[in-house]
C-alpha cells in the first residue's frame, strides 16, 4: 500500500506528495498542464495553512515571494477614495502570520520542495481508472497504463478524478451566480503599491494590485448566468466588454490592457458538495472535494489542510486505506461545511448586485477603520477552529 498517483500539481496535490513522502508511501504528481502555472490571482494566506507551510520549511520563501498589504481601498468613477481600512488588523489577529501571494508563487515554492523526491508529469492526464482487488489501474492521456495502489484528486474544481471515480460535475456543483477573472499586464498606470483597490458597479467589480517587475493584476467578479461562463475560451474578453464596456473609472484602460494580454484565467464561482469524499480506493482533497469558491479566501489554506490530514491518517491507519478515508472525512467535514456556510454568504459581499447593496457593503467597509470593529466582525473567520494533529512523520517538516 505505498503507491498513490495524485492528478493536481497546483496547492493540494504538491502538499500532499511532500507528507506522503514523511508518510513512507510513493506519491506520482500528474499534472495536464504542459509547465507549472503561473498568472492567475493572489491569495491571502494565514491560519492553520501557514502552519503547515512552516512545518515544510517554506514560510523564509514565502515571505520573500509575498507582499504586506497595507491598506483596501474602494474608489468611486473619479479615483477618489469612498471607503476602505488599514490592514493591521489582519497581523492583529494572526500574530503576523499573513501574508498576500501569487497562488502560483505558492504552487511553485511546492513543486520545488518536492523537486527530486516525487515523480512529476506534464502534460498528461487521467482518463480512466479501473478499480482492481489490489489496486487502481489508471489509463493516461499520453498513454499507456500504470497500476496503484491509491488514486487522489487534486485537480481543482473541475476535477476529472471526481468525474471518472462519482460521475458529473452538475451533480455536486452549487453554482453562487458570479463569475471571475483576473489577468497581468505590464507598465500599467496609475500603481498603488501595497494597495488593493476596488472599483464597483451593482454587480461587478474590479481590483487593481501593484506587483514586482512593473507588473499589475486585475480581477473582475460580476454577477452572471450560466451563458456567461459555459463558452469557449476565445469568447471571454467579449463577456468582460460586455459587462464593463460602460464603466467609468480607469475601465476603458483596463480593458486595452486586457485585449493585449497573454493569458487570462476565467471561471464560474461555484462550490463542490459532496456526501463522500472517498470511493474504493479513490480520494478527493481540496476543491476536488470540497470547493468553498475562489471568493472564500482561503481555498489554498484548505487544500493544504487537507492534504496534510489525509497523508497523516494514511501514516496512522498503516495500509488501511478505508479506515484512513474515514478519518480524513470525521477530521474535516464539519470544518469544511462551516467555511463552505461562510464562503456562501461572503461571495455577495465582493460585487452586490444593488446599488443599495453596494451601498451597504461601503458603510461596512468604513466602519472596519474603527478600531474594534474589524475584529468582532471577521475575527472568528479569520481563527481557525480546528486543531491541525501531530503525526509521527518518519523525516520532520
Amino acid at each position: 500500500m505505498r503507491a498513490v498517483l495524485i492528478s493536481g500539481a497546483g496547492i493540494a496535490g504538491p502538499t500532499l506528495a511532500f507528507w506522503l513522502k514523511a508518510a513512507g508511501y510513493e506519491p506520482t504528481l500528474v499534472e495536464r498542464a504542459a509547465a507549472p502555472r503561473s498568472g492567475g490571482y493572489v491569495i491571502d494566506f494565514w491560519g492553520l495553512g501557514y502552519d503547515i507551510a512552516e512545518r515544510m520549511g517554506l514560510i523564509p520563501a514565502i515571505t520573500a515571494a509575498g507582499y504586506h498589504v497595507q491598506e483596501m481601498r474602494i474608489v468611486g468613477v473619479d479615483g477618489r477614495r469612498i471607503a476602505g481600512f488599514g490592514t493591521t488588523v489582519f497581523n492583529e489577529l494572526t500574530g503576523g502570520r499573513y501574508v498576500t501571494l501569487a497562488r502560483s508563487d505558492l504552487s511553485r515554492l511546492l513543486l520545488e520542495k518536492i523537486s527530486g523526491s516525487t515523480e512529476v508529469i506534464f502534460d498528461d492526464q487521467i482518463v480512466a481508472m479501473e478499480e482492481q482487488a489490489d489496486g487502481v489501474r489508471v489509463r493516461l492521456r499520453g498513454g499507456g497504463e500504470r497500476r496503484y495502489d491509491l488514486v487522489v484528486g487534486a485537480d481543482g474544481l473541475h476535477s476529472s478524478v471526481r468525474r471518472l471515480a462519482f460521475g458529473p460535475q452538475e451533480s455536486f456543483e452549487k453554482r453562487l451566480g458570479y463569475a471571475v477573472a483576473a489577468f497581468q499586464t505590464s507598465g500599467y498606470r496609475p500603481r498603488d503599491e501595497n494597495a488593493y483597490i476596488i472599483y464597483g458597479q451593482p454587480g461587478r467589480m474590479i481590483g487593481r494590485f501593484a506587483l514586482r517587475d512593473d507588473r499589475t493584476l486585475f480581477l473582475f467578479v460580476f454577477a452572471a448566468d450560466i451563458d456567461d461562463v459555459a463558452i469557449s475560451p476565445g469568447e471571454h474578453n467579449a463577456v468582460i466588454h460586455r459587462v464593463y464596456g460602460k464603466c467609468g473609472w480607469e475601465c476603458p484602460r483596463i480593458l486595452a490592457a486586457l485585449d493585449a494580454a497573454n493569458e487570462l484565467y476565467f471561471d464560474r464561482v461555484s462550490q463542490i458538495r459532496m456526501q463522500r469524499w472517498s470511493r474504493g480506493r479513490t480520494v478527493l482533497i481540496g476543491d476536488a472535494a470540497f470547493c468553498v469558491s475562489l471568493l472564500a479566501g482561503q481555498g489554498s489554506a484548505l487544500a493544504m489542510i487537507s492534504a496534510y490530514v489525509l497523508a497523516g491518517e494514511l501514516l496512522k491507519a498503516d495500509g488501511d486505506y478505508q479506515h484512513a478515508f474515514g478519518a480524513y472525512e470525521c477530521r474535516l467535514r464539519v470544518y469544511i461545511g462551516r467555511k463552505q456556510q461562510g464562503a456562501e454568504r461572503f461571495a455577495a459581499a465582493f460585487a452586490p448586485k444593488t446599488r443599495s447593496g453596494l451601498w451597504f457593503r461601503n458603510q461596512v467597509v468604513r466602519a472596519f477603520a474603527l478600531s474594534g470593529v474589524a475584529k468582532l466582525a471577521i475575527g472568528r473567520d479569520i481563527a481557525d477552529r480546528l486543531d491541525l494533529p501531530a503525526y509521527a512523520w518518519r523525516f520532520p517538516g
